[in-house]
């Protein structure tokens, strides 16, 4: 047996029973009986994921997306067949992270790493529960990809929603791993198992641990999370949307609204209305930075802090203008 295989091992034997997995159930309802006596029905079990727990006392990070549902009722099952009923004590929209809590004490946790300073070939695991149903299965692979976007029906009115920043991995991330470990080879957690490509082999994603981390101190501090916000309704513009729409650039962010019954370009009260951002606006650039394809408008908002002052150069009619904003609190 190599080094190598050795230390994949200890970290599989040491990692596994802060992995938990979470068992999604309709809600008890009360069903009248003919005797007049209320009582519940039984549970239906409809799905499950994977999380994880990072405190000794219960907290437990996993996908947004696997507790979503605010009508469905959610038990974590530890290691040993525990079960404990969950609790939701906060969900991040915009990186796809759910904060959970448990009442127990003592529970084996899992080290949050650093998603920071990455490297494409880097040797990582994933452990989660494959198809809900086999617990704790290890994968081992490589980091194929870093700051990929992938855009998935991830909001509770399952609008789309496009996920920034994800790490691609070759490892396999099966239906119900979601929410559970990426660990490096020191066993720290560096990302969230989220998505998985339908009809691709070989191809999945994770979300950085960083945004995990702000979520925490978010919580810690405020007692909910915090999310910066500009305040608009965008499309990415390339070369392709710029000729179909006869725009004067090929990249930047075009300010339009949905046409959807109260929508907004710009939101009424937020930064960008206050900065004199207008719809049909193009954001060229946020605090130096080009937006492209690549490189996002939100992604670059949600690296501030609520009151930071950043510089935008818009253009409007044919003219570039650079003009001053003040991030505020998404509401």
């Amino acid at each position: 047996m190599t080094q190598e295989e050795e230390r994949v091992i200890d970290i599989v034997k040491k990692s596994s029973p802060a992995v938990v997995n979470i068992i999604i159930s309709e809600k008890k309802r009360k069903i009248p009986s003919l005797s007049g006596i209320s009582k519940k029905n039984k549970q239906n079990i409809i799905g499950g994921g994977s999380g994880f727990i990072i405190s000794e006392n219960g907290i437990i990070l996993t996908n947004r997306h696997v507790v979503a549902d605010r009508n469905d009722d959610y038990v974590v099952e530890l290691q040993n067949g525990d079960k404990h009923d969950a609790k939701i004590i906060a969900k991040d929209q915009i990186n796809d992270i759910a904060i959970l809590k448990i009442k127990a004490e003592n529970l084996p946790f899992l080290e949050l790493g650093s998603s920071k300073n990455l490297k494409l070939g880097q040797t990582i695991i994933t452990i989660g529960n494959a198809l809900s149903k086999f617990h704790n299965s290890i994968s081992k692979g490589i980091i194929s990809g870093l700051l990929r976007v992938v855009s998935t029906e991830g909001n509770e009115d399952n609008t789309a929603q496009n996920l920034r920043g994800l790490i691609q991995t070759d490892a396999a991330i099966n239906l119900g791993n979601s929410g559970g470990p990426m660990l490096d080879t020191e066993g720290k957690v560096i990302g969230i198992n989220s998505v998985v490509v339908a009809g691709a082999e070989n191809i999945s994603f994770a979300i950085p641990v960083s945004g995990a981390r702000k979520d925490i101190k978010d919580m810690e501090k405020f007692d909910k999370i915090i999310q910066p916000s500009l305040g608009v309704r965008y499309v990415i513009i390339n070369e392709e949307f710029q000729e179909k729409y006869k725009l004067p650039v090929s990249y930047g962010a075009w300010i339009i609204r949905e046409h959807l019954p109260h929508d907004h370009a710009v939101t009424p009260g937020s930064s960008a209305e206050k900065a004199g951002i207008k719809e049909d606006d193009i954001i060229l650039e946020f605090n130096g930075i080009k937006i492209s394809d690549g490189i996002g408008l939100d992604e670059l908002v949600q690296k501030t802090n609520i009151s930071d002052k950043v510089r935008v150069k818009i253009l409007r009619n044919k003219k570039e203008k650079i003009v001053n904003a003040i991030i505020q609190e998404k509401r």
